[in-house]
């Protein structure tokens, strides 16, 4: 049973939820719209409003394209169901998210993708390199966790956190990428950002000698760009995202 098929839960939950189920299923087809997604694999979480400190989470099984805000599983910061569904999480899964949810109280959204991209350049030595705008705007705000194999083991989380700091996009190596944000919004700008600087210098490392800029620049282009993940992204790109979305991919606010 796909998303489409599930029972609404609208009128059923709070305003709140319900507005914050609708968002978390709009980001998960954006990254499918994009092509960010790996089949059922990867996720993304969004924490409800509430002292309950419960998320929503995709459903096990079911492709990025596919998600509505009704199939989205809630679960606590342990990962475990709070409420009835028939659908199970891949507990793997939220492993990562958790302990960022955890340690930031400004986690509202944690985005984690494998793109081939993405990827990578999570191999390469180096990591992300100043050679483009879109990659000088995010670079300051962009940690580096080593790999320690699949996030299973539960003491990874720790230095998982502690990489991360107060930095609002993670490259884990050999792996793949991540964003944090107070906002949907805010969280996919940053990927959709770390995501082409990550493609942008794959395909000029295939052209050879590579212009790097000086750290003045980059500083400025930083400074420049630090806008575009505020009140801009919220009011300006988000609302546009989702008209994409009803044109291309409807339904996923059932």
């Amino acid at each position: 049973m796909d998303g489409s098929a599930m029972p609404t839960l609208r009128g059923k939950v709070s305003a709140e939820e319900w507005a914050a189920r609708v968002d978390c299923a709009a980001l998960y087809r954006l990254v499918a719209l994009y092509g960010w997604d790996d089949m059922i694999f990867t996720h993304i979480s969004m924490r409800l409003p509430g002292p309950d400190h419960h998320f929503l989470i995709n459903p096990y099984g079911f492709f990025f394209d596919e998600m509505t805000a009704s199939s989205l599983v809630k679960v606590d910061l342990e990962g475990n169901i709070v409420e009835p569904t028939p659908h199970f999480i891949n507990p793997a899964g939220f492993t990562i998210h958790s302990a960022i949810h955890a340690a930031r109280e400004d986690a509202t959204c944690v985005i984690h993708v494998h793109t081939d991209q993405g990827v990578a350049v999570s191999a390469q030595r180096k990591g992300l390199l100043p050679i483009s705008q879109t990659a000088m705007i995010i670079r300051n705000d962009l940690a580096y966790h080593d790999y320690e194999g699949v996030a299973l083991d539960l003491d990874e989380r720790e230095r998982l956190v502690a990489d991360l700091g107060d930095k609002n996009l993670l490259m884990l190596r050999n792996h793949g990428t991540l964003a944090v944000g107070n906002s949907p919004a805010s969280a996919f700008l940053r990927i959709f950002y770390l995501e082409r600087a990550c493609k942008m210098q794959v395909m000029a490392q295939a052209g050879g000698d590579l212009l790097e800029c000086d750290e003045e620049l980059r500083d400025k282009v930083a400074g420049q760009g630090a806008s575009a993940f505020g009140a801009m992204s919220d009011r300006l790109a988000w609302p546009g995202l989702r008209r994409k979305l009803d044109r291309t991919l409807p339904g996923y606010d059932a």
